[in-house]
């Protein structure tokens, strides 16, 4: 992805990024990097509406708030979970763990992990791994 194709600021000697699906600007983190990719590709490759795409949201997990980086509902119903991590944190049992943490509360068809050069989607209903996004249909 170009830069291009995203806003910046910068205030406070911190850089942002304008994420478009929650409408503000955010601070530019390496997670938040891959994240916007992950939401870019979803509403311009793969055209997810994005209607249906919640991000960064608070949820249950246990007796704990957790917050989740990417889910995508499918007839308003959570069907896809995404935890985006930056390049250079390796996808390992521990991000699993979260992943499946969040499901525990969520319940989706599709679990991925992401650091931006792997992607993991696992498919709950066939138990089978790809290396890539599902597609929304």
């Amino acid at each position: 992805m170009q830069a291009e194709r995203f806003k910046f600021k910068y205030e406070n000697d911190k850089k942002y990024i304008y994420d478009t699906n929650r409408k503000k600007y955010v601070v530019l983190t390496a997670e938040e990097w891959i994240r916007q990719h992950v939401l870019y590709h979803f509403m311009h490759v793969l055209h997810y509406p994005a209607a249906v795409i919640s991000v960064e949201k608070q949820i249950k997990v246990g007796s704990r708030n957790r917050r989740y980086d990417i889910v995508v509902y499918k007839n308003s119903i959570p069907w896809l979970i995404v935890e985006c991590k930056s390049e250079k944190e390796v996808l390992n049992d521990k991000v699993l763990s979260q992943l499946l943490a969040y499901n525990s509360t969520l319940d989706v068809a599709y679990l991925t992990i992401t650091n931006g050069t792997q992607i993991m989607t696992y498919e709950i209903a066939a138990q089978t791994w790809k290396n890539e996004f599902p597609c929304y249909a």
